[in-house]
C-alpha cells in the first residue's frame, strides 16, 4: 500500500498521528442505491484500539470529481503498458480505487479537526464543499494511490494537477 501521508500537502500533516488503513467498499450503503461507502481502520497513536470510519458518498459526488480532475484523460497513458484485453478489469478497479482515494480525503478532512475514538460514519451530505477543494488540491496524490495499487508506473510527461 502507498504510503500516502508522504505525498499529503502541509497544512494537513496533523493527520499523521492516525493510522489509517482501508477495510472495505467501496460498496453500496444498503437502502440508497445512490451512495457509495468506504470503511477505514483510524487508530491514533495514543489509543488502545483502533475504530471504524464509515465514509459514504453520493455517486454523483464521484461521478463529478472524476470528471472535475480528468481521471480519465490524467490515466490514459499509464493504461497504454496494460494489455488491451485486461482494460475492463482495470476500469473497474479504477473506478473502485477512485472512489477510496476520494472518501479517503474526505476521512483526512474529518481527521484534521480530530476524531472521537469511537466507530462512527461521515455522511454524503458532510464536508461535500470541502471534498470538492480537496480533491482538487490532491490530484498528485490521488492518481499516486491509484497507479501504485494498479502496480503502473505513472506518467510524468503532462501537467500534475487541473
Amino acid at each position: 500500500m502507498i504510503q500516502w501521508r508522504l505525498m499529503v500537502p502541509e497544512s494537513t500533516r496533523d493527520v499523521s498521528s492516525y493510522r489509517v488503513t482501508v477495510f472495505f467498499g467501496p460498496d453500496s450503503v444498503e437502502g440508497h442505491p445512490d451512495v457509495l461507502a468506504c470503511v477505514f481502520n483510524v487508530k491514533k497513536r495514543s489509543w488502545k484500539a483502533g475504530v471504524q470510519v464509515s465514509v459514504e458518498m453520493s455517486t454523483d459526488q464521484v461521478s463529478v470529481l472524476r470528471q472535475k480532475i480528468r481521471l480519465a484523460d490524467r490515466l490514459a497513458k499509464s493504461l497504454t503498458a496494460i494489455d488491451p484485453r485486461e482494460g475492463p478489469h482495470y476500469q473497474e478497479r479504477i473506478a473502485d480505487l477512485f472512489a477510496q482515494a476520494v472518501c479517503w480525503c474526505k476521512l483526512d478532512l474529518r481527521l484534521q479537526a480530530g476524531l472521537a475514538q469511537e466507530n462512527q460514519r461521515i455522511p454524503t451530505d458532510e464536508l461535500t464543499i470541502e471534498l470538492d477543494q480537496e480533491v482538487s488540491n490532491r490530484v498528485d496524490y490521488v492518481l499516486a494511490y491509484i497507479l501504485g495499487e494498479l502496480d503502473l508506473a505513472p506518467d510524468h510527461s503532462g501537467p500534475s494537477s487541473c
